[in-house]
């Protein structure tokens, strides 16, 4: 099914990272988006292919895809990475645990850096050459509030800028 309009007020239309503590789930939450001028069908098979994560991570983190890549992603597969933040290297491997095709997949920590990580990827067509992406990451972090304060929320709204400024030059043609 293809969601033709989110239907919904737009609270994020200034495109910038947004991070808050969900005290009824007892998660941080983050939140970004960004339109893309291409059809959802295009922006969603872009999503569909492993390599591409790399290509939209910051170069600064040193990813590295350790898992052999399908051509195309689905729901029950693993993905292992390694990165370094801050010169610490991470190993992380996470599960596509939800995958529905031009409307939204989720990946989440089997084991990383983080307490949890669940990262829903939406996808809404709105109206035939252009898309909005969305991300919902709900988290949580090892030593609590204090170390996200200190140390990840920085981190992952600069990861997440990068992010998103980087799929919206390879959408509109800037990107290689």
């Amino acid at each position: 099914m293809i969601v033709k309009n989110p239907g919904i007020q737009n609270p994020f239309i200034d495109q910038q990272v947004h991070i808050e503590l969900d005290r009824k789930l007892g998660k941080f939450e983050l939140r970004t988006e960004v339109e893309l001028p291409h059809p959802i069908d295009e922006v969603f098979a872009f999503f569909s292919d492993p390599a591409n994560l790399q290509r939209i991570t910051p170069p600064w983190l040193h990813f590295q895809v350790l898992t052999d890549l399908p051509a195309e992603i689905s729901k029950g597969q693993t993905f292992e990475y390694k990165l370094r933040l801050h010169g610490v290297p991470i190993r992380w491997k996470s599960e596509i645990c939800v995958w529905e095709p031009e409307k939204r997949f989720v990946d989440q920590q089997i084991s990383g850096p983080y307490g949890s990580w669940w990262h829903e990827h939406l996808f809404y067509d709105l109206g035939g050459r252009e898309t909005l992406m969305r991300d919902r990451v709900l988290y949580t972090v090892p030593g609590g509030r204090m170390i996200h304060k200190l140390l990840v929320k920085k981190d992952l709204v600069k990861i997440f800028e990068y992010r998103r400024d980087t799929i919206q030059d390879i959408f509109d043609g800037n990107g290689s």
